[in-house]
């Protein structure tokens, strides 16, 4: 078979070469001395120890000097230590192959842990090198990156969007939640308004005269709902996003979101990023929208809050009330909190528990969002404020733009230009109305 390898090759495969070069020439107890030197655990680099050399070349030695045994090959401590011998190499070989499994185990799931060079997903209708997209890209590849300074923990990535005029139509001609409320007045004839809410929704609709964002106005668009359950409410809104939207060609009222920011949303969560929606907009109206069209949980969309009891409540105060079988959630018809300004960091304080990494306005409403992420956070932070200086593709506003801008400047926040930033806004055949 094998010859006699050098004997600094003693101890690579097969040994069993030299338990028989023993049992032939060698006693008994040479040959017990080299097994032991032959079973002897390998190092971590797949090397016999050095104490398992000193076995070996000793009992090499030793056996010229003692001289041969009478049993030769019929040995039995020969045949029984050289039958322990194999049994350990084989189960050292079958350790080795499963530490060596484990270790390609372990090297996958590192390498699918590292994060990607660039972000994930693409920002692909906004123009190449437009600022804002490269600041936010730079954002996401170094706070995502476990290796930089700058890295969040996933739990810590928190965006939060306005609504109205950041992800979603707010100038055709005015907000989602006002259009419903003159349709409610205007429209429904199960509905009976009254004078003060029958005037409002008719200045709006006749002469684009609109109320400023008071307690008067979220009283009337409250009380407006009054007694519909949250079901009956959701499919009431559900019906209207179906309707055509005013101004434009190819959209309806529930499609009206800026492609690019939706854009903006996936993206981010994508990288790990948890988005939320706080938005002035009432949260009930606003919920069957932004399921829809940004695919977010109604536990991540935050709004102006109203009054919900139950159908059989009858006026008792919830603290002396039980909910009973067969009850139902109604719209009480009173507004609680309007979520603008100040208003919408407390909200984000008390229902996300953490300070968001990254806000997205589009009006001074939004100012206190975007100063509350970059204001004394632990993590690097930004602010971003659309600009709506777009005239040709959508119904801009260039003294709100240019007072925005103004303003970013002032605060530190990136400014988004609708103009310039964006090849599209509304997507493909969708046309301003001439």
């Amino acid at each position: 078979m094998n010859s006699l390898y050098p004997l600094k090759n003693v101890f690579i495969e097969p040994p069993i070469t030299y338990t028989r070069f023993f049992q032939v020439i060698g006693s008994p107890f040479l040959c017990k001395i080299f097994i032991i030197a032959v079973v002897i655990e390998k190092n971590e680099k797949g090397e016999q120890s050095m104490i398992a050399k000193i076995f070996a070349v000793g009992s090499v030695a030793a056996m010229f000097l003692v001289g041969c045994c009478d049993k030769r090959a019929s040995c039995e401590d020969c045949s029984k230590y050289e039958d322990k011998s194999a049994a350990v190499q084989k189960s050292a070989v079958v350790s080795t192959a499963a530490e060596s499994r484990q270790m390609s185990t372990l090297a996958e799931q590192s390498k699918q842990a590292v994060l990607p060079e660039r972000p994930q997903e693409s920002l692909s209708l906004w123009n190449d090198h437009a600022p804002a997209k490269d600041s936010l890209e730079a954002f996401v590849r170094a706070t995502t990156d476990s290796t930089s300074p700058d890295f969040i923990p996933a739990e810590r990535r928190i965006a939060v969007f306005d609504w109205d005029g950041t992800l979603f139509l707010e100038t055709a001609p005015t907000y989602f939640d006002w259009m419903l409320f003159e349709h409610r007045v205007l429209d429904d004839s199960t509905y009976k308004p009254s004078k003060k809410q029958l005037k409002a929704a008719r200045e709006g609709r006749e002469k684009k005269i609109f109320p400023g964002l008071s307690a008067e106005r979220e009283r009337m668009v409250a009380e407006a709902y009054k007694g519909m359950t949250l079901s009956e409410f959701e499919a009431y809104v559900r019906a209207f996003m179906q309707e055509p939207q005013p101004g434009f060609t190819g959209l309806k009222r529930g499609e009206a979101y800026y492609k690019p920011m939706v854009e903006v949303v996936k993206f981010l969560t994508a990288n790990g990023f948890t988005v939320y929606v706080s938005s002035g907009t009432e949260r009930y109206t606003m919920r069957p929208v932004v399921v829809d069209g940004l695919g977010l949980p109604p536990k991540q969309i935050i709004g102006s809050d109203v009054v919900v009891v139950t159908s059989k409540q009858k006026g008792a105060d919830g603290l002396a009330y039980t909910f009973q079988n067969g009850d139902n959630l109604v719209l009480a018809g009173q507004s609680i909190i309007k979520n603008l300004q100040t208003n919408k960091v407390t909200t984000l304080a008390s229902e996300i528990g953490y300070q968001p990494v990254l806000a997205f306005g589009n009006s001074g409403t939004d100012a206190s969002l975007l100063n509350y992420a970059i204001s004394n956070n632990k993590y690097r932070a930004m602010g971003f404020m659309l600009l709506c200086d777009d005239l040709e593709r959508e119904y801009g506003n260039e003294a709100k733009a240019e007072k925005m801008r103004t303003a970013s400047e002032k605060n530190g926040w990136i400014p988004v230009s609708m103009k310039n930033d964006w090849k599209t806004i509304y997507g493909d055949g969708v046309q301003k109305a001439k």
